[in-house]
């Protein structure tokens, strides 16, 4: 396996978002440096390739049993949202809420110009910046299955986590009166005997490979660990050690 190391990211503004995603930018009322850029995520401005066993400043380690995680074939998602719709009506999502999105940028080629699109979630972080700095331990790292959990109850709505994420992926939910993210359908299937995310299920172009990193048979894997196979996280100057990794094919 091949993995991918952003050295320098470009913060270049939202101005040029296509109108569905700078609406979802400006609901939340802030932006992540470097998560979107002129309508792409993460400008690259140098990369360095890089040999797996040299990959650990973002490869996460795997502690839990199950370890959830998820790859995404980027190139493969051809933007029809049918994992958004599965995920909201799986999660009761409310329509200005989101626990996954698709992010859409323009990327040059040989021909011109390429629309490409990224599915986008809660990342699932080894060390979770949100995590650290709920002052109620609303949010937490379940030791179960690695997933990083939402309890409601315990939220007082300071949006501190919001704040924090790297990945833009946390929403208020007004109804609830409390934040909310992706739990990888963890209540909502996992934890009924269910082997995949609404997300992954949904996807027609099996963009989406949801399983148990922990294991060296599961196909999520499998993928992320082949030789030859290129794979990249979002954000890795973060620090957080993500479980969602990128490729390509």
């Amino acid at each position: 396996m091949t993995a991918l190391k952003f050295d320098n990211l470009k913060n270049e503004g939202i101005e040029n978002l296509p109108d569905r995603q700078r609406r979802n930018f400006l609901k939340l009322g802030f932006a992540i440096t470097g998560v979107f850029a002129g309508g792409t995520i993460l400008a690259v401005t140098s990369s360095v390739r890089r040999s797996f066993a040299s990959s650990g400043d973002f490869l996460a380690q795997y502690p839990y049993k199950p370890h959830y995680g998820m790859l995404i074939r980027q190139d493969r998602c051809i933007d029809c949202e049918r994992c958004k719709q599965a995920c909201a009506k799986t999660n009761h999502v409310p329509a200005y809420g989101y626990r996954t999105d698709i992010l859409e940028r323009v990327r040059p080629d040989a021909e011109g110009q390429q629309r490409e699109f990224i599915p986008v979630l809660c990342n699932h972080c080894n060390l979770p910046q949100c995590v650290r700095v709920c002052p109620t331990r609303a949010t937490y790292k379940d030791r179960r299955n690695g997933i990083v959990m939402m309890n409601p109850k315990k939220c007082i709505g300071c949006l501190t986590c919001q704040m924090a994420c790297p990945y833009n992926a946390r929403y208020f939910n007004e109804e609830k009166m409390a934040v909310d993210k992706c739990d990888f359908c963890w209540e909502a299937r996992l934890d009924r005997g269910g082997k995949l995310t609404a997300c992954a299920a949904a996807c027609p172009a099996q963009a989406r490979i949801f399983g148990d990193l922990s294991r060296d048979d599961d196909p999520v894997h499998r993928v992320v660990h082949q030789i030859g196979r290129t794979v990249w996280v979002l954000r890795p100057e973060a620090g957080t050690k993500p479980n969602v990794f990128y490729t390509r094919g």
